[in-house]
């Protein structure tokens, strides 16, 4: 093929007023043509395949210039080599190697660098003292694991109008599951700690000092829900240490670990098990897949008495080997799940862990604590041990007492616990002394409930799961669901 190649510099004519000199192309210009490279016309003219060789010597002498520069070390680096640099990172893509030589290239490494340290996130400190608001700036929480409806209530998924109840509640539901990741995370640091030798004293105080941290505790506003329960063994429910307490966590004890968090009165309430011991492994098994057969069950328009069902038929499938012995897995019968409402924990509805409870149907916009309890002994438990729990009663009125310190620490308790359950050691913690009598003299009036711990037979092992769920108008929402249970 004929390759055209332009002159390169002007002829002059005869006509033309000019010297000879003039004709000839000056230094200066020479260098600047070279370092502009080709013209348009030239490109047009040029043979593609020389593309290559055109685009490798602009490279070249681009890199020249700027080592040049480099050398020369004038102040306006910076302006000409940024510029530069663009044009190179436009030209060559992603060749990283070449990038490296330059000292723009560097900069810009470390300032990316910088940069990812700087939003690398923040990280939750051991044990946990970052509330959980700083790790959400926008306010927006993460949900809980999502269940439909069965059934007849498939058509809930589809409603417009379902969806935009659900909208008006959005920030009812944010709260919830802030609480929810305040559970998470805190239950997090205590499957940790909770190891044998442990004093169970020490491990609910800590406990509860990581929640007031990550709920950012504000009076009766955010805080501690209920008091947590740590019972032992054949102990179900409602123990806690009171002052003093030396009892401490062995490999061989079955403990049933329940606390909650409340936020502007909405409380997550959520236990599990913790046994280190293997050979108790089927005992948690079977009621912790009773409790997911209970949430499965639950819905709007679902009778009580049919989550009780459900639940029995999956525990009782279910035996465990104890020391040579075959025990059948029992559900214990007088002990409930519950429905939730503001500040009150036990709200009126109960969702039974056996057949044959009540018919009464749950409600759309209902919370409800599906809990159930495992055993190895009778399946049926008793008030027994020293009362910790304690709460007021929600709808007493007003009461006349003729102790004035009665009075006086009925006071404290409603400003600093109002209808939320508290035990002995919440009081030592506010700095209240001597106030046994006083106690004594508010349940005797009924304007205190006790709740002495719940025990089986002795020598048998009780095993406990629960979740709190939301019956949301589209679906429900298992709020305390976490990546371990």
């Amino acid at each position: 093929k004929l390759i055209i190649r332009p002159a390169p510099t002007r002829v002059a004519t005869m006509g033309d007023d000019m010297s000879l000199d003039a004709a000839e192309p000056r230094p200066e210009e020479t260098r600047a043509d070279a370092e502009s490279g080709p013209t348009e016309e030239e490109a047009s003219c040029a043979n593609p395949l020389d593309n290559t060789d055109t685009e490798t010597l602009t490279k070249n002498q681009k890199k020249n210039k700027k080592k040049k520069e480099k050398k020369a070390g004038g102040g306006g680096e910076g302006e000409t080599t940024a510029p530069a640099e663009e044009a190179d990172d436009g030209e060559e893509g992603e060749d990283d190697g070449e990038g490296a030589e330059d000292e723009g290239g560097e900069g810009a490494a470390k300032k990316k660098k910088k940069k990812k340290k700087k939003g690398g996130g923040l990280k939750q400190t051991d044990p946990p003292t970052i509330p959980i608001s700083k790790f959400y700036p926008s306010g927006i929480y993460p949900e809980g694991e999502i269940q439909q409806y069965n059934d007849d209530n498939l058509w809930r998924t589809r409603s417009d109008e379902k969806r935009e109840l659900e909208r008006l509640d959005a920030n009812l539901y944010n709260d919830v599951r802030q609480a929810s990741e305040v559970h998470r995370q805190v239950r997090k640091y205590v499957q940790k700690i909770a190891q044998p030798g442990i004093r169970l004293f020490d491990m609910c105080e800590k406990l509860e000092q990581c929640t007031r941290n990550l709920i950012e505790e504000r009076g009766l506003q955010a805080g501690v829900g209920f008091p947590t329960g740590c019972s032992l063994d054949y102990v179900a429910a409602h123990w806690t240490p009171n002052a003093g307490d030396q009892t401490v966590l062995t490999y061989d004890n079955v403990m049933k670990v329940d606390f909650g968090v409340q936020l502007n009165g909405r409380i997550i309430d959520c236990a599990w098990t913790v046994a280190h011991n293997p050979k108790y492994d089927q005992l948690l098994k079977a009621v912790k897949e009773s409790t997911d057969m209970g949430i499965r069950t639950a819905g709007i328009d679902v009778r009580l008495c049919d989550v009780g069902e459900a639940i029995q038929e999956v525990m009782e499938s279910y035996e465990v080997e104890l020391d040579g012995k075959t025990f059948p897995v029992k559900c214990v019968r007088n002990l409930n799940g519950h429905s939730i409402a503001p500040y009150q924990i036990h709200a009126g509805k109960s969702v039974p862990i056996v057949k044959g409870g009540e018919q009464t149907k749950m409600e759309e916009g209902e919370f409800f604590a599906i809990e159930t309890f495992g055993s190895t002994g009778k399946g049926y438990v008793r008030e027994d041990l020293e009362c910790s729990h304690y709460m007021k009663n929600y709808d007493v009125g007003h009461v006349p007492l003729r102790l004035p310190r009665a009075k006086q620490l009925l006071g404290v308790i409603d400003r600093n616990f109002g209808t939320l359950a508290f035990c002995k050691r919440y009081l030592d913690r506010i700095g209240e002394t001597k106030y046994q009598m006083a106690l004594k003299n508010l349940c005797d009036a009924g304007i205190l409930q006790m709740y002495p711990p719940l025990c089986d037979v002795k020598g048998s092992y009780v095993a406990q799961y629960e979740h709190t769920i939301l019956l949301k108008p589209t679906n429900k929402e298992v709020l305390s669901r976490g990546d371990d249970y």
